[in-house]
């Protein structure tokens, strides 16, 4: 694909403002830890809102949801979409309480939270596990994206792709630390909104589409529209329903949808100025997250439908890509080639924006725990601040590395979102409860997290093998792992001690000084009402792309209302 000047203009004006950006707040990130990784604990909401949402739109975002489309029609979103109920759980239970902890990271928790050495090696395999493993298996999905995007829109291979998005990346999350992220995710954020709309305006008044109306009633789309999939055929109903609201929202670990909060979520709760704000970013994140963003990228995967029926289609059109990448998620950007120039370049700085924000993050958040929870905690507690800097840079660089390596081992982003689920399946429950249920303890977490972590490489490895020793859906494998994981937590919970008594009241004087069930009544009623508040605004905006006007009223009402209560009893539910 040839790009125009103009094209070519944009996208290299973004990376200068980028990289201008983290050099202008070099100084002041390079202080000492907490303004590298926190950006001094006085950030606004909405610019921490702005960063989450920034974050979530990863470059594998719209091609995922474009190739859950594809595969399952609009409905097929649900197993993202469940996630909502474990964020606003956040909102209005948690995110107050994560701030008030005062900590650093949120693997800090565990030194607060429970005692003796059992509590300081869950935190340092924590580090490990979460913030190199996880984080690396995170970041390899995204790179994985850009490798495709890279090789529609500009013919690049896939190293050539990596090295050249992976460069700019690093080389600004190392200037300017948190500080430097979340001004460039506010950036990036803009940018990539303005790019994805106008982008599916364009795209569904093609020639080819002739306009929305000719979209929805085209065979292959107008079965794939509805929100919900047919009650009658539980094949379909409980995979991409029952089993994300009933089991997935609440039981898995998900980065970005932690139940209770957690990684570079509960960062950001941690950088903000006070708990109000806290609440207020979490909140406008989901707000923006579930009910604002998904629209174009959904639009985009049913046009794709029309111009690339199916997975041969994208084949003939990009014969020079591995065939192991043709996946339904390659659909959005095989999508971008039709898109003109100066709009092109929008998109395209859109998606590297996209690439740079998530995995900026995703670089600063894990260095932060290799650097104040492993390093500064295990191998040099004497480190000085500057020392601590250097290693999170190095750690950055090298984290870097690895997820782009794995990246060439992976395929397609559904399966790489199936495998982040089952490696967190079970382990959900514990992060709700252990804030309030005191018999908890580190062994609760350890069994936990071994037991999902076995199950999924289980699973992973029977899905590669020529001939699998059995074959199990992966809805009815993220059951079974969330059983398994369940049963091994709770089991070493009852059989092991709980951490000695003043560590306990230490904590709960801490964390809930203004009471544990104060206002209990206001805050679950703010979570139903906003829950249904933003499924209704989700809705509602469907229901006007679709032309049912009735039905989008209705629904904008409903959102409404559930906001008016929100506003009404703000200063009861915060």
């Amino acid at each position: 694909m040839a790009l125009s000047t103009l094209d070519w203009v944009l996208i290299i004006s973004f990376f200068i403002i980028s990289l201008l950006v983290g050099v202008l707040v070099y100084r002041k990130s390079s202080k000492n830890v907490d303004s590298f990784f926190l950006s001094g604990r006085n950030m606004p909401w909405w610019l921490l809102g702005v960063s989450m949402v920034a974050t979530t739109f990863a470059a594998d975002t719209p091609g995922l949801v474009a190739g859950i489309v594809r595969k399952d029609g609009v409905y097929g979103n649900w197993i993202w979409w469940s996630f909502l109920l474990t964020g606003m759980l956040t909102v209005f239970f948690y995110a107050k309480l994560w701030r008030r902890s005062n900590i650093t990271t949120d693997l800090e928790f565990y030194e607060i939270r429970y005692s003796g050495k059992s509590a300081a090696l869950l935190r340092g395999f924590r580090a490990l596990y979460l913030g190199v493993f996880f984080n690396i298996v995170i970041m390899a999905t995204v790179c994985l994206a850009a490798i495709k995007i890279g090789h529609v829109l500009f013919g690049f291979s896939e190293i050539q792709t990596l090295v050249i998005a992976s460069l700019v990346t690093v080389f600004y999350s190392l200037l300017g630390g948190l500080r430097g992220v979340l001004i460039t995710d506010f950036i990036q954020f803009i940018i990539a909104m303005v790019g994805s709309i106008w982008a599916s305006y364009y795209i569904i008044n093609l020639p080819q589409i002739g306009g929305l109306e000719n979209l929805l009633s085209h065979d292959l789309v107008e079965s794939k529209t509805p929100f919900f999939p047919d009650f009658s055929q539980p094949e379909i109903i409980i995979p991409l329903l029952i089993i994300p609201l009933s089991v997935q929202w609440w039981s898995v670990w998900y980065p970005g949808a932690e139940p209770g909060g957690g990684g570079y979520i509960a960062q950001r709760m941690l950088a903000a100025k006070d708990e109000k704000n806290a609440v207020l970013a979490t909140l406008f994140f989901n707000i923006a997250h579930y009910a604002l963003r998904p629209w174009p990228w959904i639009i985009i995967g049913l046009a794709s439908l029309i111009i690339y029926p199916d997975l041969q289609s994208l084949q003939t059109a990009f014969p020079n890509l591995d065939a192991s990448f043709v996946k339904d998620d390659l659909s959005y950007s095989a999508m971008l080639v039709f898109l003109p120039s100066g709009l092109l370049g929008i998109v395209i700085t859109s998606l590297i924006a996209a690439f740079m924000s998530t995995i900026s993050t995703h670089l600063n958040w894990g260095s932060s725990y290799v650097v104040n929870d492993f390093y500064a905690r295990f191998v040099h507690k004497q480190a000085s601040e500057k020392s601590k800097v250097r290693v999170g840079r190095l750690s950055t660089i090298i984290m870097m590395v690895l997820a782009g390596l794995l990246s060439l081992i992976l395929e397609e982003a559904r399966d790489a979102f199936n495998l982040l689920l089952q490696i967190g399946a079970g382990t959900g429950l514990l992060f709700i409860l252990r804030w309030f249920w005191y018999k908890i303890n580190p062994y609760s977490e350890i069994a936990a997290m071994v037991a999902s972590f076995l199950v999924a490489v289980i699973f992973f490895v029977n899905s590669k093998l020529e001939t699998p020793w059995f074959e199990l859906a992966s809805h009815w494998q993220l059951v079974i792992g969330v059983i398994i994981t369940t049963i091994s937590w709770v089991s070493v919970t009852l059989l092991t001690q709980p951490s000695d008594q003043k560590t306990l009241e230490k904590f709960e004087k801490l964390v809930f000084s203004d009471g544990k069930f104060k206002h209990i009544n206001y805050k679950v009623g703010a979570f139903l009402l906003g829950t249904l508040g933003i499924y209704t605004c989700l809705f509602g905006t469907g229901f006007l792309i679709y032309g049912d006007y009735v039905e989008a009223i209705i629904s904008f009402s409903i959102t409404a209302i559930s906001f008016l209560y929100l506003i009404k009893n703000w200063s009861k539910i915060v």
